[in-house]
């Protein structure tokens, strides 16, 4: 299963519910000077969006009466016609947990600015979001930074989890006390969580492997460079990618599967040792962060040609890699969708008690190259 979500948008016409104009997609877009689907994009939180563009279409919907689908059940139920002091009381005092893995790697620029822009709107709604960040992928460090949101009395969790039975169990006690649960960017198998938002990691690993057997023309020696291989996103994408070179490309030999802890140096010496050993490779799939270490290796062999690379995530780094040659292909996953939609979604189940639409809310897989930036 794999695609976008369902646009959350219903636009009521004049006479309906209590009679009150409403604002029409058509309007917005002329209004604001963009397409209809920019402004499905823009009031949806789904793909790239200039954030001044984003900005005024919300502004637009707001001034000409558009109403999302939470918006017109509060409308049918009298909530809206509260007093604005209580309808406040229904967010005041709600807090949402979030907790990340890498939180220095380079993918994560647009996580973060995603949870920071959703941070801002919600606190300014009486709705307290709660961030925890961890540097690594460590088991421990996750258990108790949900502990300690649970001290602090959070009502929902939006979590990058560590794939572990621990976690699971954890994550399973918190569903089983009604505190709705969101896995972001990697998922975990076995539990009651409400949903998951980010990248068809399996699909994008098919992805990859047909892009590079088609660089490659069908044949040769290919090497995959994971992070960690306790994060199930990583996983999915090895098992994607391993699936789709057996089944479509059986000339291709894979020479191993090695965990960079995603970090610079060892990506460097993982590309250097294996070079060395296969200086024929024509491939290598990096799925870890530490990108700069396949410049660095590449400067240090020297070598005219170098093998295809195929990374994840449009980061400004890696952006100049695939303008300067480093890197042949791009895979982006969208983290800015991932921070946003995460949390949003905890906010309309602990406002509204609205469900998500689908378990899996997948973010588009993004093939990048120097010609299509």
């Amino acid at each position: 299963m794999c695609g976008t979500t369902t646009p959350n948008v219903v636009y009521l016409s004049a006479g309906e519910e209590d009679g009150a104009m409403a604002g029409t997609i058509q309007q917005i877009a002329q209004l604001a000077g963009v397409s209809k689907g920019t402004v499905d994009r823009a009031l949806n939180h789904r793909g790239r969006i200039a954030p001044e563009t984003a900005t005024r279409i919300e502004q637009i919907a707001n001034e000409i009466g558009y109403m999302t689908k939470t918006e017109r059940t509060a409308r049918r139920t009298g909530l809206r016609n509260m007093p604005a002091s209580k309808t406040a009381l229904l967010s005041e005092g709600k807090k949402i947990g979030v907790i990340t893995q890498l939180s220095k790697a380079s993918f994560m620029i647009e996580v973060h600015r995603g949870i920071e822009e959703i941070q801002a709107e919600l606190e300014r709604q009486g709705i307290q979001v709660l961030v925890k960040e961890s540097e690594g992928v460590d088991e421990e460090e996750q258990l108790k930074q949900i502990d300690e949101l649970i001290r602090e009395g959070i009502g929902g969790l939006a979590i990058m989890p560590v794939d572990c039975d621990s976690v699971r169990r954890q994550l399973n006690q918190l569903s089983a006390q009604n505190i709705p649960v969101v896995t972001f960017n990697s998922d975990v198998v076995g539990t009651d969580r409400l949903c998951f938002v980010g990248l068809d990691n399996r699909k994008s690993g098919c992805a990859a492997a047909g892009l590079m057997g088609m660089l490659m023309g069908g044949r040769g020696k290919v090497l995959a460079i994971t992070g960690n291989f306790s994060n199930n996103a990583g996983s999915q994408r090895i098992d994607g990618f391993v699936e789709t070179l057996k089944k479509d490309f059986p000339e291709m030999e894979m020479v191993g599967v090695q965990s960079s802890s995603d970090r610079t140096q060892e990506v460097e010496r993982i590309i250097l040792q294996t070079m060395a050993a296969f200086p024929e490779l024509e491939g290598i799939f990096v799925i870890s962060g530490g990108q700069a270490g396949i410049a660095s290796a590449f400067e240090n062999l020297h070598t005219e040609k170098k093998p295809y690379v195929i990374a994840y995530d449009l980061t400004p780094k890696n952006i100049r890699y695939l303008q300067e040659g480093t890197v042949d292909l791009l895979i982006d996953q969208d983290g800015y969708t991932q921070g946003y939609r995460s949390v949003s979604l905890l906010a309309d189940k602990l406002r509204w008690g609205k469900e998500p639409e689908q378990s899996f809310m997948y973010t588009d897989i993004n093939i990048k190259t120097k010609y299509n930036l």
